[in-house]
């Protein structure tokens, strides 16, 4: 319960990665901001769902990120809920994949949007209460692609390099203020957005289903194994922790060794 008092707003987080940060936090105590988009029924159960590992309050935002008024409507619904953000997580993100010659225009501000610009737009809004309160974390779900790159996937590569960049410059802003701000780079995760992501790849590479899960999801991971969601959870809980207090302006692996090679 070492999070308890705390309020932690988590993008993308109704489905995968996000709802295992959110699961995780609310589990030590924090209040949590979940958001992103799917069936509404399924969201409230997972709402609630927080609500009973550890009585702390849970609040949904339907907020769409690629609009920056949006943003600060749910930015503002935390504040007016619990009177600011603690703990900022920026995960929501998509993926399209497409040689670059044939990549949608839209795609591409979508990705972009999304991503990367989002990130920018929650932090700004978020800092000013940190620097009150002389505490705050913010971490970032990047990806490999934030080290490495993969053909087919110019907006992603672009944009979580962004992240990579983003999340060490704020550091360095922030570190005289009590405030954190690091990176978590999963390799390949087995969430919707990978799944969903396999038949535009098998278009792309004129591949099977299996084909592109062995030689092209799994190739460039050593462990031959996906990530799990809830691996990548326990990395931002640590970075919450006070140990973690001088962990800032990193940028984590956990990717099987993909980024070793």
């Amino acid at each position: 319960m070492f999070l308890k008092g705390k309020t932690a707003l988590v993008t993308g987080s109704t489905s995968g990665i996000g709802l295992a940060y959110a699961k995780a936090l609310a589990a030590e105590g924090a209040n949590i901001v979940i958001n992103g988009f799917g069936d509404a029924d399924d969201i409230e159960a997972e709402r609630k769902a927080l609500e009973t590992l550890n009585g702390a309050k849970a609040i949904y935002s339907d907020a769409d990120l690629t609009k920056p008024e949006k943003i600060e409507e749910m930015m503002k619904q935390a504040a007016d809920e619990f009177g600011g953000v603690d703990i900022l997580i920026n995960n929501a993100g998509t993926q399209h994949v497409d040689p670059v010659e044939e990549f949608p225009v839209e795609k591409w501000d979508l990705i972009i949007a999304l991503n990367l610009s989002a990130a920018f737009h929650t932090t700004r809004l978020a800092v000013p209460y940190m620097k009150e309160k002389g505490w705050g974390r913010i971490i970032a779900t990047a990806s490999a692609h934030s080290k490495a790159a993969s053909p087919f996937k110019t907006a992603y590569v672009t944009a979580k390099h962004g992240i990579a960049g983003f999340t060490k410059t704020i550091a360095l802003e922030l570190a005289q203020h009590g405030i954190t701000a690091n990176a978590i780079s999963p390799g390949y995760v087995w969430t919707p957005l990978v799944e969903n992501q396999i038949p535009d790849t098998m278009k792309a590479r004129n591949m099977s289903r299996e084909d592109v899960i062995e030689k092209v999801l799994l190739e460039g991971q050593p462990t031959k194994e996906f990530v799990t969601p809830e691996q990548v959870a326990a990395i931002a809980l640590f970075l919450c922790r006070d140990e973690a207090a001088q962990v800032t302006g990193a940028n984590w692996s956990v990717d099987g060794g993909w980024t070793a090679e």
